[in-house]
Order: C-alpha cells, then structure tokens, then sequence
C-alpha cells in the first residue's frame, strides 16, 4: 500500500493505494472507506516585528532558515529556503534590514503566508 494526500474541493484527504505487479486493474473485493480529512498546516504565526514583510510565493515546507533572528541581510541574500514539489526555493530578501523570523523550519506554510519581516 501507498499512502497519499489527496486535495478535493479545497480538502485534503488521506489515502491508501494498492498498486499492482502486472498493472492490471483488479475489481475491488472489500468496501470502500471513505478517506478521512487530513489536518491543514497552522497558519503562520504574525510578523514578529515592524518592518516589510516577506510572504511565501507558494505553499511549501521550510526547509532552512539561512540566518539567525536579528541578522542584518543585504537585499538579495536567500534568507529562507523553502521545498516545494521536491524542488528547493530560495526566498530573497527585498530589501536590506534586520531580519525577525515568524515561522521555523520543517514548518509548512501556505501561499502568501508571511514567513518574517525586514526592519
């Protein structure tokens, strides 16, 4: 059995997948379950301070935070890494400033979610 998140209408859903050998289709011979609704990620927490806030382009998994809060960052540097599809992202800064970091790594985070904000 594999095991999926599927997305239906905005709902995500946990589900088993038997695959076969000989990629023949076989009738199924128990009841159908129906799948249970998987728990959303929590919203990112509020910027932790004044300043631009920098928001998420895409939903995804922090991957790395590449400084400490605090840092100063230069616009441009990557400050955020973020895993999307199997694909690594890098989040630039838009400006130069210190930055104060509202969420963490290996959280999962929507489109638009504010990840930290630039002072």
């Amino acid at each position: 059995m594999r095991k999926f998140n599927i997305n239906v209408n905005g709902k995500t859903y946990a589900v088993e997948v038997e695959e076969t050998t000989d990629g023949a289709i076989s009738a199924v011979s128990a009841p159908v379950q129906v799948a249970t609704p998987v728990a959303k990620p929590a919203p990112a927490a509020a910027p932790a301070g004044n300043g631009k806030p920098v928001k998420s382009q895409m939903p995804g998994l922090v991957k790395k935070l590449c400084f400490s809060n605090g840092a100063t960052v230069k616009e441009g540097d990557a400050i955020i890494i973020l895993e999307a599809m199997k694909m690594d992202t890098p989040i630039s800064a838009p400006c130069s400033g210190v930055i104060t970091y509202s969420t963490s790594e290996g959280a999962n985070v929507d489109s638009g979610a504010v990840l930290c904000t630039i002072a």
